[in-house]
């Protein structure tokens, strides 16, 4: 009975199911591990995206005959550099952006009231009925929730960076290894592989580096440029809390797909405490700018290095979302992507496998 196909996949379904429900009686044993990882996660996140940001130029400084520990230490200066510059020059107005929003929600969300009051009596809306203006009573109520969501979402985002800033003394360290050890990398990943199969998994490491390297870089210099862009013209216009506006922005640009949409709703949201005009200007600028990201910048930068099917992104990023929050959704194309050149690899070899079984046995 057990030769057939269909009993085996059974057993191994049944055995895995069993497996699993006895791991979850002994929760207390992995908790541990999970706090570790709770832990870990975000400074290890952060050390792996400058890892792929910095390796080419410590490999270029490398091969200029300059050596690879100071050639890192030269970066981390520079580095250090670069946060002195934003810590005396973005920061401070950043901060204050920030400390006068959470202030003012309670009189942004009146003054929104007010604008759709003032819609409401104007020529578009005296043209309905007056049980039409129920319609109106229900925009507002949306409006005004979708206020408090955003104003609520915007806290949860910020007490991220928070946390964010208390483990980011491990992100030196960490980063530090990881490009010193750049070498070391790969041979010791294919070593955990038989040696009939250590030549694919060198492969594999190599395909994975360089799917990261593409979207990891792409991200962060399309994220820059898109804040630059919204900044200036936000700035233009007169918009409140631009420069906040524009890094939030930026910051959920590296969610694909949903990140403009949920980028551009707190900028709406703030240019309707304005006016309906400041509305328009502010979609205009939104629209030309993730435009000028989406059909000029992204294709250069990515090139042919990430080929997912949107509908795929899509439900990756839902699921994600559920999981792991905005962590979870900023991960999911990454994690894919290594899974997916994985499965592909394994699978090509377990089909050759099979053909040369195959090939044997007619051969015999």
């Amino acid at each position: 009975m057990l030769q057939k196909p269909f009993f085996r996949i059974s057993l191994g379904i049944i055995m895995v199911l069993t497996i699993i429900f006895l791991l979850s009686k002994v929760t207390f044993i992995f908790n541990p591990l999970v706090t570790m990882f709770s832990i870990l996660i975000v400074p290890l996140t952060v050390s792996g995206f400058l890892y792929y940001l910095l390796r080419p130029i410590v490999n270029f400084l490398e091969e200029k005959k300059l050596n690879r520990m100071l050639s890192i230490l030269l970066i981390y200066l520079l580095l250090a550099g670069v946060v002195t510059i934003f810590v005396l020059v973005i920061w401070p107005p950043l901060q204050l952006q920030v400390t006068e929003f959470v202030n003012n929600v309670p009189k942004l969300i009146k003054e929104l009231q007010l604008q759709m009051n003032d819609i409401q009596r104007s020529k578009f809306f005296s043209m309905f009925d007056n049980k039409d203006t129920q319609l109106t009573s229900k925009i507002t109520e949306y409006i005004n929730s979708g206020f408090e969501f955003v104003s609520g979402y915007m806290s949860r985002v910020f007490s991220f960076l928070n946390d964010f800033f208390i483990v980011v003394g491990t992100v030196p360290i960490m980063l530090y290894y990881m490009l010193k050890e750049d070498d070391k990398i790969t041979p010791t990943l294919s070593k955990m592989t038989p040696k009939k199969y250590r030549g694919d998994a060198e492969q594999v490491i190599h395909e994975i580096n360089h799917a990261l390297k593409g979207f990891i870089a792409g991200r962060m210099i399309t994220a820059l440029l898109l804040a630059v862009m919204t900044f200036i013209g936000f700035w233009l216009i007169g918009l409140p809390y631009s420069l906040l506006l524009a890094v939030v922005g930026a910051l959920f640009n590296f969610i694909p797909y949903f990140g403009s949409l949920l980028g551009a709703i707190p900028c709406v949201i703030v240019a309707f405490t304005v006016s309906p005009s400041m509305v328009l200007w502010v979609i205009i600028i939104v629209v030309v700018a993730q435009q000028i990201e989406g059909n000029l910048i992204s294709p250069y930068i990515y090139g042919k290095t990430i080929s997912i099917h949107p509908l795929t992104t899509i439900v990756l990023l839902l699921v994600a979302g559920d999981f792991g929050g905005i962590l979870g959704m900023i991960l999911a194309i990454p994690v894919y992507m290594m899974i997916k050149i994985i499965v592909v690899r394994v699978y090509e070899l377990f089909m050759s496998d099979k053909i040369e079984e195959l090939t044997e046995e007619l051969t015999e």
